[in-house]
């Protein structure tokens, strides 16, 4: 029986053309190998899963590739690159400062670097999670980082740089990496599900971008996981049901019904909610985020700022032609004032339903004002 793969490490990429959403960050570290402009230290930092320790290990596959082709790409044919491939490198040190973060750990490290490379320009090292390590294990690491031998190039990785010391980021080349943006990642799944010979709904992969939340990662866990339970046809409704998430459309007719001021209507949507497993502030925090999406697309200079497809994009088109700026206003502080009381709030269902009311007596107290002009 053939092992399974995680996608995560099945479809990790290989080289920089293959790195999704970095395409500034991978041109910069091509053309440093290309021009040999190389820096002793680096350090990556970005949210998870958007390609940190990915780019780390393609760059230090890449630099010691005796065969560059002409975009500066490993020729993965050569005895570096093989080795590397095939899990063998001796010029490659990866450390987990998560579980090595103690001054010893370093000081153990640091022997290591004296160690020039066998075969090869340079020894490379990793250090994930960097932040991790203790203050003594920085002060223990700062000379070597700052003066290691000409063959030692260390890339650390890090989801928290504030946590980082001055002194060691001011002795690094610093890349800050991008979450990756919904598209970039649907288009991804989209490559990932036709490599599988899975047929996959594309509103469906949008909702796993969604929850993944820019980590290329936790998209392709997320995918597996949709994967289990629905063989090989993903569809729209299913991927809703299993993520136990609150689709467009039930934003969209909450929206109405505010607009139609329908607040009976209203009460009964948000108990059919409730009912279904929904949390009060998870539904809140949303609608605010859906009077937000209402907002940005009013305008065609602001409306790329919607991470939606094309098919929700016209939705969201029709119903804030029906929506007035000043509504949307006030609606998004209603709510958002609705999901800061939340926690706090001693009947929180009760909240949540005070502030729908309060929102579909907006367009009312509107029509009741210009009756009392006339």
């Amino acid at each position: 029986m053939e092992q399974y793969i995680v996608s995560a490490r099945k479809y990790r990429p290989s080289d920089f053309r293959s790195v999704i959403g970095q395409n500034s960050l991978t041109t910069t570290l091509k053309n440093a190998i290309i021009n040999r402009k190389l820096a002793h230290a680096y350090l990556f930092c970005g949210p998870r899963g958007v390609g940190k320790t990915t780019c780390a290990r393609i760059f230090a596959k890449t630099i010691n590739c005796t065969n560059l082709t002409e975009s500066g790409e490993a020729c993965n044919a050569c005895e570096s690159c093989v080795s590397f491939n095939e899990q063998r490198s001796l010029n490659i040190f990866e450390m987990d400062a998560a579980s090595n973060n103690s001054v010893d750990d370093i000081r153990e490290l640091v022997k290591q670097v004296m160690v020039p490379p066998q075969i090869g320009k340079y020894r490379v090292y990793i250090i994930d999670e960097v932040h991790m390590l203790s203050t003594p294990a920085f002060n223990a690491f700062l000379k070597t980082l700052e003066e290691p031998p000409e063959y030692a190039i260390f890339i650390l990785a890090t989801t928290e740089k504030h946590k980082i010391l001055p002194t060691i980021i001011s002795r690094c080349q610093v890349y800050d990496f991008n979450r990756i943006q919904l598209a970039d990642t649907v288009d991804y799944l989209k490559f990932v599900a036709e490599q599988e010979n899975i047929v996959a709904e594309r509103e469906a992969l949008e909702v796993i971008a969604q929850k993944a939340d820019g980590a290329m990662r936790d998209a392709l866990s997320i995918f597996d996981q949709i994967v289990s339970y629905c063989g090989k046809e993903i569809k729209y409704k299913t991927v809703i049901d299993i993520l136990n998430v609150l689709d467009y459309d039930t934003y969209f007719k909450i929206t109405d019904l505010i607009v139609a001021n329908n607040i009976p209507q209203l009460l009964v949507e948000f108990n059919s909610i409730l009912a279904h497993g929904f949390d009060g502030q998870h539904f809140i925090s949303g609608l605010a985020g859906h009077f937000r999406d209402l907002m940005v697309c009013k305008n065609n200079k602001t409306i790329a700022l919607m991470e939606v497809g094309e098919e929700t994009q016209k939705k969201y088109a029709e119903q804030t032609a029906k929506c007035d700026f000043p509504f949307l206003v006030r609606a998004l502080e209603i709510a958002s004032d609705c999901d800061l009381k939340y926690k706090t709030s001693r009947t929180p269902r009760l909240l949540v339903e005070l502030a729908l009311m309060q929102l579909a007596s907006l367009t009312f107290e509107g029509d009741k004002k210009k009756m009392m002009d006339i």
